[in-house]
């Protein structure tokens, strides 16, 4: 069976376990001689932490329709089936062209992926979704952690990248990503960005059409950070519609279309600081 499933092939519901909850750690120590440390963890799940996540998930999926796409069947069949995600979701797949075909037909507002699918890429995926709907945000969960993945999710344009290391560990990555895309803003956290920044620019990236202002790389910044124009604006002591036009001229110099390019571009191009 390839990879489109209806909602109502799906087992029951699990519980959303990327939010702020305190978590019960045991570590088992095997460095030496290669070894990788293992962390076995025990989630609580009546922890007031996680009901305040759902909360935060429930408002952001109220008016979502969600299209998501995971090679993983099982972890797919447990987003989809996660409350309170399962009442937005309109579609999922398990491969690329499967995931595009219902992206095409659905309309959703917001891809969830993950970068390996069954068959297909999912960062071709999200590049073949922001070609032909672009207002629809991407949010991409990455197993590997290595520069060369996190700069090519962000070279794709997705809106929020998250590995998948994070989910479970108290970060509260996925939880704060919606939230995030709820405000319009993107979300790389901070080691998102170290991996994805440049210490000097990318050899195949053309030359910027005009060097960016301190104020509008420190706006930048701020929209990297996941900032709102308020609070951006808030923190430099400059107004909303300051804030505004210094983001439609560094658009202009950086040739993004959106928020999210300008934010990844400025990153690739190694022009703030991803750890500031």
């Amino acid at each position: 069976m390839h990879g489109v499933m209806g909602v109502s092939d799906i087992p029951a519901p699990f519980a959303l376990l990327s939010a702020k909850t305190p978590l019960q750690l045991r570590s088992s120590t095997l460095a030496r001689k290669g070894y990788k440390t293992v962390v076995r963890m025990e989630i609580r799940l009546d922890t007031r932490g996680l009901h305040q996540a759902v909360d935060v998930a429930a408002k952001f999926f109220q008016n979502q329709k969600v299209v998501a796409c995971c090679g993983d069947r099982f972890t797919l069949t447990c987003l989809c089936l996660t409350e309170p995600i399962r009442r937005a979701v309109v579609g999922a797949a398990t491969t690329e062209d499967e995931c595009f075909d219902l992206v095409l037909r659905t309309k959703p507002s917001l891809l969830i992926c993950s970068e390996e699918l069954e068959t297909g890429y999912g960062m071709n995926l999200l590049r073949r979704v922001k070609a032909e709907l672009p207002n629809c945000q991407l949010l991409i969960v990455l197993t590997r952690e290595t520069q060369a993945v996190v700069q090519e999710a962000m070279e794709a344009f997705a809106d929020a990248v998250i590995f998948k290391s994070s989910l479970g560990t108290g970060n509260g990555d996925f939880v704060q990503a919606l939230s995030t895309l709820s405000d319009g803003g993107v979300y790389f956290p901070e080691e998102i960005r170290r991996l994805g920044a440049q210490q000097s620019p990318k050899y195949d990236l053309p030359p910027l059409i005009e060097e960016l202002t301190e104020r509008e790389l420190e706006v930048v910044a701020g929209v990297a950070h996941g900032l709102t124009n308020q609070l951006i604006g808030n923190s430099l002591g400059i107004s909303v519609e300051t804030v505004k036009t210094h983001v439609v001229n560094a658009k202009g110099k950086l040739v993004a279309s959106d928020r999210t390019q300008m934010a990844v571009k400025a990153l690739l191009y190694g022009l703030i600081d991803p750890a500031e």
